[in-house]
This record gives C-alpha cells, sequence and structure tokens, in this order.
C-alpha cells in the first residue's frame, strides 16, 4: 500500500479540522446545502464528462493507483531479462520453453519468443497491449483532474446562490452575517475537494502512470532483446537506463 497518499489525506484533514476547532466550533462549518450544491454538482458534472461506465472504471482504477505501489518491479525485471539473456545464449529461445516468468506481459512475450515470432511481430502485439493498458491508467487521472477543476466552480456557484438569498434578506441586518457565512462554505467545500484530494490524487496518477509506462518499456525491450539473442552484457547496457533514475546497473556497481 503507498501509505504517503493515505497520510497525506489524514494530514491535511487533521490540519483543517485543528485550525477550525481552534477558531470555533466544528458546527458553524456543516451546511447541507452547501455539501449539496458542491458534491452533487461535482457528480453530476463528472456524469456529463464521462460515461457511467468509465466513472466507475476510473474510479477503481485511479483509488488502486493512488493508495497502492505498482506490482512491477523494474529492477526485478531488469535482473529477469539479464537471466534470460544467459539462458538463450547457452541453450536458444527453445530453453526456454519451461521457465516461469511472473510478469504476465514479460511471460507472454517470452511465449512468442518461443513460438518463433519475429521481434517486429513481438513488440507490435505487446505495445498495443501495453498502450490499451496505460489508456485505461490515463482515464483514471483525468477524471480526478477533472473533479478538481470542476468543484471549486460549484463551490462558486454555491456561494453566488448564497449572496443572492443574503442581498434579499438586507432588511435584517442580524441574519446578514450568518447568511455571509453559509454563502462562504461552498468556497470551503469546493477548496478542500478539489486541493486535498482530487488534484493531488490526479497528479500521483500521472506520476504513477508514467513510471508505469516507463516499467512496460522495458518489458517490451527485454522481450524483443531476448529474441534477438542478445547477449546479457549487451542488454544491461540497452536496459539499464529504464532502470529508475536512468542509471545503468554497471555504473552503480562501480561506484
Amino acid at each position: 500500500m503507498d501509505i504517503a497518499t493515505l497520510i497525506g489525506i489524514i494530514a491535511g484533514a487533521g490540519v483543517i479540522f485543528g485550525a477550525i476547532m481552534m477558531g470555533g466550533s466544528l458546527d458553524s462549518f456543516v451546511d447541507i446545502p452547501s455539501v449539496m450544491v458542491v458534491f452533487g454538482g461535482t457528480a453530476a458534472a463528472t456524469l456529463i464528462k464521462f460515461p457511467m461506465r468509465d466513472v466507475i472504471k476510473s474510479l477503481k482504477i485511479g483509488v488502486g493507483i493512488a493508495f497502492k505501489n505498482p506490482k512491477e518491479d523494474p529492477l526485478s525485471i531488469y535482473e529477469k531479462a539479464i537471466e534470460l539473456a544467459g539462458l538463450v545464449r547457452k541453450n536458444g529461445l527453445l530453453g526456454l520453453e519451461n521457465v516461469e516468468v511472473e510478469n504476465e506481459i514479460m511471460a507472454r512475450g517470452i511465449r512468442m519468443c518461443v513460438d518463433g515470432h519475429s521481434g517486429e511481430v513481438i513488440r507490435s502485439s505487446i505495445s498495443s497491449e501495453v498502450e490499451k493498458s496505460i489508456q485505461n491508467d490515463e482515464l483514471g487521472e483525468l477524471m480526478f483532474r477533472g473533479i478538481g477543476d470542476t468543484a471549486p466552480a460549484f463551490g462558486m456557484i454555491g456561494t453566488l446562490v448564497g449572496l443572492v438569498q443574503m442581498l434579499a434578506n438586507l432588511s435584517d441586518p442580524d441574519a446578514i452575517g450568518p447568511a455571509m457565512a453559509i454563502a462562504m462554505l461552498t468556497t470551503f467545500y469546493g477548496a478542500v475537494l478539489a486541493n486535498l484530494i482530487a488534484l493531488p490524487i490526479a497528479d500521483k496518477l500521472a506520476l504513477k502512470v508514467d513510471r508505469l509506462r516507463n516499467t512496460k518499456q522495458l518489458i517490451i525491450e527485454s522481450v524483443v532483446q531476448i529474441q534477438a539473442s542478445q547477449s546479457p552484457m549487451v542488454m544491461k547496457e540497452i536496459l539499464g537506463p529504464y532502470l529508475p533514475g536512468g542509471v545503468p546497473a554497471d555504473a552503480e556497481d562501480g561506484e
């Protein structure tokens, strides 16, 4: 689990609640109509932007990526690729027939190597699968970024509605202060939803999707080089830049 996401949300909420309690009471920051405008309006706008099926799928994918670390470890894939390259140099591609590979995409590529497919066919086939997977991950980012863009707007809409209602009751000076406070709550709700939850999650999704793309490119290149019976030493030079930091493993070992 990516504990940083959970810690960040809890810490941010704690800071806000702490500031509220130090300066007054929590009751003054609770207003049901404001909640309806911001959260209901944001949900409605999200459904307008995305089909229902994509909304449900994006929520699952987005939450899964934001709160969990990826299962694919670039270093493990790199080491496995070097190991398989050594086997191919000794026994040929048929030597991979009974080899177990945990990563599903890499395992499918190795099976294609054993079946005698060319490097171009393998690259094209795996790349299509990878691209489709990345597009699904990017959809989660787009949805959360859309929520982050929409929530403040509905916060402002709620504030305008509250101000109109307040101005309609200017004849009662005692009601102006409480009415103004309620009008401002929608802006508060929209800002919190966007800047504490939606946009940070969207940014984290963008970062993780980029890392996933790099890892999957590592898998593609590994399989293609294995099919070409590349030597382990050359494989290290080719695959090293795909590791985190873009530093070849040999350079790190030398240090």
